[in-house]
């Protein structure tokens, strides 16, 4: 993907998720990894009217080289660059959204990612959340951009990564999700994956019976899932 195109991509994958609120107002921010840096939204940008040219263009050393000030999580997005590339080299977008149910869901006392046995977002409610998605662990709150965030998704990146099933995701209590994929559009797609499962176990106000142990590896012998 050249540049260009890459700076169109965002903006467009910025204007269809805040058409469809999947964002609002200045939450939420979108990065694509390059050859020679990073490009990612400017801090507080709408991501429905964003302006190619304007993006913010980072180099490999993280310094600014162009456009708009870069979002203050750009720290966050390198480092999940760094540690997801190790389990998956074809990673290349990132995508953190304020998604609605996402948060709902974290809003009460649970435990954190950081102890055993983890949290995770969601069960294994259906077979496209974890072909399309998979595990989505917790990562407990602090506050916006804070260094102990860095360290909780590192962290929990590595533990997954090691144990053979590689995230796309993972979900920052009272924050919102970060998802990411080799491309702008799978990208959005694991996040329009995970919020919709979201939405629905939401909406479930009695007890959701997860996918047996039979039927996940089912889906693991048809779909090569790492689950």
């Amino acid at each position: 993907m050249t540049e260009q195109i890459a700076r169109e991509e965002i903006c467009r994958i910025g204007k269809s998720l805040f058409d469809r609120s999947y964002v609002h107002a200045t939450a939420g921010n979108i990065s694509v990894r390059l050859q020679d840096g990073f490009l990612i939204t400017p801090t507080d940008a709408c991501l429905g009217f964003l302006d190619p040219a304007r993006l913010s263009k980072i180099d490999i050393q993280g310094r600014q080289v162009s456009g708009d000030k870069a979002s203050k999580t750009m720290a966050l997005h390198s480092a999940i660059y760094s540690k997801a590339r190790l389990f998956d080299a074809d990673i290349s977008c990132i995508i953190h959204t304020h998604s609605t149910h996402c948060v709902a869901l974290t809003l009460e006392s649970q435990p954190c990612a950081d102890v055993e046995p983890r949290a995770e977002l969601l069960p294994a409610i259906t077979p496209y959340f974890v072909m399309k998605v998979g595990h989505v662990p917790c990562i407990p709150y602090a506050s916006p951009g804070s260094t102990k965030t860095i360290e909780f998704v590192e962290r929990a990146i590595a533990s997954y990564g090691e144990a053979g099933t590689p995230l796309r995701a993972c979900m920052l209590s009272r924050l919102g999700p970060y998802v990411w994929n080799s491309s702008p559009t799978s990208a959005m797609a694991t996040l329009e994956e995970l919020e919709e499962t979201a939405k629905l176990f939401f909406l479930k106000k009695s007890a959701i019976n997860p996918l047996t142990d039979v039927q996940l590896n089912e889906l693991r012998t048809a779909f090569a899932v790492h689950w």
